[in-house]
């Protein structure tokens, strides 16, 4: 109930400030025209509609986007830490290729900022995909999108990324409040530590992640009917990329967005709806919470406390863990025993620990992996780093497990294998499995 009462708040903060625009029915303007304050631009199929608003009781003015259907939930923000101060806004499209937004004294408050001489005439359209696009009439690549500079929402077919090369990532940045579009502090992101993932950040702090890709998901994102959406995530060898299509006999719309109060929300709009409804929000159970078990604990939705050691660990503190405070987390019962003593605990069906000490080798097999970690000391478990068509690759830990847990649903073949002492595992460790469901 909270949430739907903080979504309906903000949106009509927001809709207010809509509702008495014009629009100047067109998706396009061009070179020398201008957009003002009182008009808005509409997509061919009047699924988007871009134009200025103040949100909620701010004097600020912004050149947003939002669906047509339902003004009040802005989804993209040109200007969001650049307002326009004063009563006046407009935006033109100068003739050096760049679209501006101007004050009431014509001062330059926002650029696209494009560095390459555009050929002339330049057009900037809205599209019924959401991208607000700078194109010529020759160049078959857009000048500029608005789909290069994410705010706190993610469209179908927009992508959050990674460049290796230029380091340049596209990521969702939350409002500072809802009367404050300026960038906020959480964001959510791609961390490319060869096995990439996303992490929701509140500063410089994780307060949740999906787990590292496996080939197929996330490890720790449970999977979203194909009746919603349908979610890829890929590398081309420079740029890693996350984005998802709409399944729109389902919905007619669905969103990601990141909110001020550090969630992220999938939000949707039905077919013959004009609210949006929160299909889930994260993180919304311990266990999602980063590290919430600390060192070497592991999170079980299905067990009362959730937090509990790994086999052949211990609590660090005994009175913490009583008094169910599980920050300080677990050490090892037993020290390994690194002259061929040690043998595998085969967890199954878990969201991978957190990648801060470790290795990957894509070329080796699991065997191949297994048998590289009993002859590192230094190693403390291993796992395949893709589950497809029976497994391959090495993903090998050094050091504490981080933010480790179950994840209850059937088709996930994610497993690790922790490294313990033979006398934790008993005369049966060779088949010894920890059954997580």
């Amino acid at each position: 109930m909270e949430r739907t009462f903080s979504l309906a708040l903000l949106f009509s903060f927001i809709s207010a400030s809509i509702f008495l625009k014009s629009a100047i029915a067109a998706d396009t303007i061009a070179s020398k025209q201008s957009l003002n304050d009182t008009e808005t631009l509409i997509s061919a199929n009047e699924v988007f509609e871009l134009g200025f608003f103040s949100p909620g009781n701010s004097k600020n003015k912004y050149l947003g986007m939002w669906y047509k259907r339902t003004p009040g939930k802005v989804v993209w923000v040109a200007n969001r830490d650049n307002p326009i101060t004063n009563t006046y806004g407009e935006l033109v499209v100068s003739e050096n290729g760049n679209f501006v937004l101007l004050n009431q004294s014509k001062s330059t408050i926002w650029s696209s900022n494009i560095s390459s001489v555009a050929k002339s005439p330049v057009f900037l359209q809205l599209l019924d995909s959401g991208n607000l696009v700078l194109r010529d009439d020759t160049s078959l690549n857009y000048l500029w999108q608005s789909f290069d500079y994410p705010c706190d929402t993610l469209l179908p077919d927009m992508k959050i990324s990674w460049d290796k090369d230029s380091g340049r990532e596209r990521y969702l940045t939350s409002w500072t409040a809802p009367d404050d579009p300026s960038s906020g502090d959480s964001t959510y992101k791609i961390e490319h530590k060869e096995l990439p993932q996303l992490v929701l950040f509140l500063g410089s702090a994780k307060r949740y992640r999906t787990g590292a890709w496996d080939g197929v998901r996330f490890t720790g994102l449970t999977a979203i009917p194909n009746s919603v959406i349908r979610p890829f995530a890929e590398s081309d060898g420079h740029e890693w990329s996350y984005w998802f299509e709409q399944n729109k006999d389902e919905f007619f719309a669905t969103v990601i967005t990141v909110t001020q109060s550090s969630s992220v929300q999938r939000l949707v709009l039905k077919d013959e709806g004009s609210e949006w409804n929160v299909l889930y929000s994260i993180p919304n159970q311990p266990c999602n919470n980063y590290g919430n078990c600390g060192a070497n604990g592991i999170c079980r939705l299905s067990k009362i406390p959730t937090c509990e050691c790994l086999q052949g660990f211990v609590p660090k503190s005994d009175k913490e863990w009583k008094a169910f405070t599980w920050t300080s987390g677990c050490v090892r019962r037993t020290l390994l025993e690194c002259r061929g003593g040690d043998r595998f605990l085969h967890l199954l069906g878990v969201k991978l620990p957190d990648l801060l000490e470790f290795l990957v080798n894509k070329s080796m097999n699991l065997e191949e992996c297994k048998a590289k970690c009993l002859s590192n000391y230094s190693c403390t478990a291993c796992a395949n780093s893709d589950i497809r068509n029976g497994g391959s690759g090495c993903v090998l830990w050094f050091g504490d497990f981080i933010d480790l847990r179950e994840f209850i649903q059937e088709d996930n073949e994610q497993s690790i294998y922790i490294k313990l002492a033979s006398s934790e595992l008993g005369k049966d460790f060779f088949h010894l499995k920890s059954t997580l469901r």
